[in-house]
């Protein structure tokens, strides 16, 4: 086994909680295609934390969840409304156009890459002649491509807005857990009552093996969506071992407890790096992502020493902590990091 990395939260395995479930899923035959008990308990346990009656719709991955739900919300002539870098817009491949049949995404260069109420009304005011399409969706990041958090008033705002210009509002969620964590809030005062049509819900990112859960909050959007699912090669035939995990650590607060672990690693490294040269932190450590602004020479350095990470345009640098983050290799990029600046400042 590799040293552990904080590229990606995905480089996390499959939580024990997870790994049970699915041990247990496994122990004889079942019916397939989503006509099993597991993901009958799953998708009442998605209802249970929400609080509500909603339509719960398993998928394989975030790209599938975020298109095929942005795909129930418009035509090929709407448009959608999200901030600069989304993930829908700069990290899926067009597939939200795709399955949607051609709906454009409309990037609103907001603060920190995130969307205020004035955003949405601006962009959904700009124009409503024929030629251009027409704004039918927002859709937020919680958390956000910079590790941000949105607020339930923040996002209370935003489907107000919504709702004034009929727009259906999505929410890619795929690390929702952290986010809910992090706010500390009933998950449902963060989607559904803040006016929330649509959900994203990460499960990978929690820990699971590869899930993740459509929530149509506005049940009326999720009519036909089981042939969209399938036509998109997302219905699982042994969707049991889908739906086990889900239905296993809802229930039990699993979730949020690696979400509250993975917050956790975050804040650690941010304090140790704070310590160091506070002026590399480029945002606030809201949940389970760190961002720095690292001098190329301790940049190359650190991968020199062998650590992984992604660096995006401007120069900052992504540090992610799954539900498995070890302290020692925290305080081990930490100290390696003091070991680099030191050595920079030396030369200079």
């Amino acid at each position: 086994m590799n040293a552990q990395q904080f590229a990606s939260d995905n480089y996390a395995g499959i939580c024990p909680e997870a790994m049970t479930a699915m041990a247990e899923a496994n122990a004889g035959s079942a019916s397939g295609y989503g006509d099993d008990a597991w993901t009958r308990r799953a998708t009442d346990a998605v209802r249970a934390v929400f609080d509500t009656e909603c339509e719960v719709f398993l998928v394989f991955n975030g790209t599938a969840a975020n298109a095929l739900a942005l795909a129930a919300c418009c035509q090929s002539y709407h448009a959608v409304i999200c901030a600069e870098r989304a993930h829908v817009d700069v990290d899926e491949a067009s597939a939200p156009e795709f399955f949607s049949g051609g709906a454009k995404l409309l990037v609103a260069r907001g603060a920190d890459g995130k969307l205020t109420a004035s955003d949405v009304i601006s962009m959904a005011s700009a124009r409503s002649d024929v030629h251009f399409a027409k704004p039918r969706a927002v859709t937020i990041s919680q958390t956000t491509e910079n590790g941000l958090v949105y607020a339930p008033d923040t996002v209370a705002e935003i489907g107000a807005a919504c709702r004034a210009r009929g727009l259906y509002l999505h929410m890619d969620g795929a690390r929702f857990a952290n986010a809910v964590a992090a706010l500390d809030c009933h998950p449902a005062d963060v989607t559904w009552k803040a006016g929330v049509d649509v959900l994203s819900f990460g499960g990978t990112k929690n820990g699971m093996a590869m899930s993740e859960a459509v929530v149509f909050f506005n049940r009326a959007l999720a009519e036909d969506f089981a042939w969209r699912r399938k036509q998109a090669g997302q219905l699982a035939s042994k969707m049991r071992f889908m739906a086990a995990p889900w239905a296993a650590m809802l229930p039990s607060g699993g979730w949020l407890a690696n979400a509250r672990h993975a917050n956790a690693g975050a804040r650690r490294f941010a304090a140790a790096v704070a310590r160091i040269e506070p002026r590399w932190l480029r945002y606030p450590n809201e949940a389970n992502g760190v961002f720095l602004g690292l001098p190329e020479a301790v940049a190359a350095g650190l991968r020199a020493r062998g650590w992984v990470f992604y660096t995006f345009a401007g120069n900052v640098s992504r540090f992610m902590f799954g539900w498995d983050a070890e302290a020692a290799r925290i305080d081990a990029l930490a100290a390696d990091l003091a070991e680099l600046y030191a050595a920079t400042a030396h030369a200079a």
